[in-house]
């Protein structure tokens, strides 16, 4: 996979895990115990949210490339 999805990632107390956001493709996101697995796992989920809108014939948002902005 080479995505430019923006991928934000925060601990959740929670849910005792990270969690990473995709913010450009509703409802993608996922989780894992450290960040590398988080991280990998949203990998995972941006790839089956791409095939599934493919499949179902619905519009692939295009990356942004945009960065976070902190107020």
């Amino acid at each position: 996979m080479n995505s430019k999805y923006e991928i934000i990632m925060y601990w959740s107390n929670e849910d005792s895990a990270f969690i990473a956001e995709v913010p450009e493709l509703p409802g993608c996101m996922a989780h894992g115990k450290t960040q590398e697995q988080a991280l990998a796992n949203a990998k995972d989920a941006i790839e089956l949210w791409l095939e599934t809108a493919k499949e179902f014939g619905n519009e692939i948002p295009q990356p942004k490339g945009r960065k976070l902005a902190y107020a």
